[in-house]
């Protein structure tokens, strides 16, 4: 629908503006006088426009400057995300995975499985919250929603159903009034330039603080992959495809020509770092970016490349009475759906057989089979042939007849109890076109892995190209690809970074054991 502009009056102009003030500062107790003024300025145009926003609802929108702030719905005042970009922390926000953005803007809701859980914890809202919507890596809000349940809610849930109702989302037709925002969102967007200037000022910062004489001659892809890496300033990323010099090579061969290091290929094939000049006018002058000497006086919170440490979740199989069981968990109190651990249920089983006598007489091994161990724990074919268990036999019937659940718990969280059996983190090697590989990771999110993060550092480890794509079969679960066979690549870093709990991943029909 086209957005209808209404002329207003002086008069008209000067009420909107007075209700408009009184009707945010209510809504918003936390926004101060001196950002009410920005929101709803005194002499600046403000135009009134009607609209549909993206799930088709009918909005009254308020636009300083040709920029969406607010809009009304049901008589309820909201920002936009352009206003959001401006006030960051106006709203508790949730992040989510970049390729829900795609489903949030064509009118879904925020399901729980797509909201990444932080090391940090959830924000605390209550039902009804008004929270912001961001994606995972990015500060910048990309929705507003309501919360459908607090946040204790959501994690007694298992992070399952839906979290968040989405009322406005970027791409709609609200945020296409502004163009500024348009721009603001393209400047977000890393430039061959801006990519530039962090590449030299990566480079100058390892060789005026990381890299000391003794070390040289320094392999070149050793000296990109520990010094300058390192030095890339937290939430940015430094890719040499993404610069003018599109390699390492060629980027080094332009800083041997300003005679700053000299290099050469001392193995076929391999070139090291052999001289730098340290009293060079640009390594002299440089000056290390501010950001790093607070880095270095931070709590050890965060590990040598300013990244928050990965703290492995514990992880509990739990199991569930199934109707078939229930009868035998009767007396203990515990009827159908009830969740007890592997030691819970050794002890009622055992409990069981000794309130009914049923250990047997002349071996105290075996347990005798009585009509309910029978119907819980035989098939059909054994019920007239078996009259008596052994006890690691009946405890591990008992197991496998219960219905699978497991419980999770993140660094800082709250227990998270799911159904079923936890999968394992997936690594497969697709074959492309032109006969290229892929490698293919999923289940990362399931042990508190940041998908984002994960595929950065391979990126730059490997200097290979690395998307984030939505599962096929569940659109709020992502996986990462990388270009090649990395598995080797991604053993060391889950084995080494991310000190993972997991116990096996199948890759090519074949098992790998990652227990640490």
């Amino acid at each position: 629908m086209t957005p209808q502009r209404f002329m207003t009056t002086a008069n008209q102009i000067c009420l909107y503006r007075r209700k408009l003030r009184t009707d945010v500062a209510a809504a918003f107790p936390a926004v101060s006088s001196e950002q009410l003024s920005e929101l709803v300025p005194n002499r600046e145009e403000l135009n009134v426009v009607k609209l549909y926003a993206h799930k088709g609802d009918a909005v009254t929108v308020y636009a300083n400057s040709r920029n969406p702030v607010l809009f009304e719905l049901e008589k309820t005042l909201y920002p936009t995300v352009y206003t959001l970009w401006s006030y960051p922390d106006l709203l508790p926000a949730f992040s989510t995975w970049p390729p829900v953005l795609q489903r949030l803007a064509g009118g879904a809701d925020l399901m729980l499985p797509g909201v990444m859980v932080p090391s940090c914890g959830l924000p605390q809202v209550q039902q009804g919250t008004l929270c912001a919507i961001t994606l995972v890596g990015n500060r910048a809000p990309v929705a507003v929603g309501v919360a459908t349940m607090s946040t204790a809610e959501m994690l007694a849930a298992g992070m399952k159903g839906k979290g968040f109702t989405v009322l406005h989302a970027y791409t709609d037709h609200l945020c296409a009034l502004s163009l500024s925002a348009q721009r603001a969102v393209k400047n977000v967007c890393v430039s061959t330039e801006r990519m530039d200037e962090l590449l030299h000022q990566c480079f100058f910062h390892a060789l005026k603080c990381k890299v000391k004489k003794s070390e040289l001659p320094l392999l070149t892809s050793t000296f990109l992959r520990n010094y300058m890496f390192s030095c890339c300033p937290e939430g940015q990323q430094l890719d040499i495809k993404k610069s003018s010099y599109k390699k390492l090579s060629k980027f080094l061969q332009y800083m041997q020509q300003q005679k700053i290091i000299q290099v050469k290929e001392l193995n076929k094939g391999v070139e090291s770092i052999v001289h730098i000049d340290w009293k060079h006018s640009d390594i002299k002058s440089f000056v290390v970016p501010e950001v790093f000497s607070a880095v270095s006086t931070a709590p050890e919170s965060k590990c040598g490349d300013g990244e928050q440490l990965y703290h492995a979740p514990e992880i509990i199989p739990l199991y569930g009475v199934s109707t078939k069981m229930a009868p035998l968990f009767q007396e203990s109190g515990h009827k159908k759906g009830s969740i007890l651990s592997s030691s819970e249920v050794r002890n009622i089983i055992i409990s069981y057989v000794k309130t009914n006598e049923l250990v047997d007489e002349t071996n105290k091994n075996f347990v005798k089979v009585n009509p309910i161990l029978c119907d819980c724990l035989l098939d059909k074919w054994e019920q007239d042939e078996i009259s008596k268990l052994k006890w690691d036999d009946l405890l591990s019937r008992c197991l496998e007849q219960l219905q699978p659940y497991h419980q999770v718990t993140f660094f800082g969280h709250e227990p998270i109890v799911r159904k079923g059996n936890l999968d394992p983190i997936d690594i497969t090697i697709a074959q492309r076109s032109s006969n290229k590989k892929v490698t293919i990771i999923k289940n990362l999110e399931l042990y508190g892995l940041d998908p984002q993060l994960v595929a950065n550092t391979l990126q730059q480890r490997v200097q290979a190209s690395a998307t984030i794509n939505t599962l096929p079969g569940a659109k709020d679960r992502v996986q990462v690809q990388i270009q090649g066979n990395q598995i080797n690549h991604l053993a060391k870093l889950l084995l080494g970074k991310f000190e993972p709990t997991w116990t096996v991943s199948v890759i090519k029909g074949k098992c790998f054991d990652y227990k640490t």
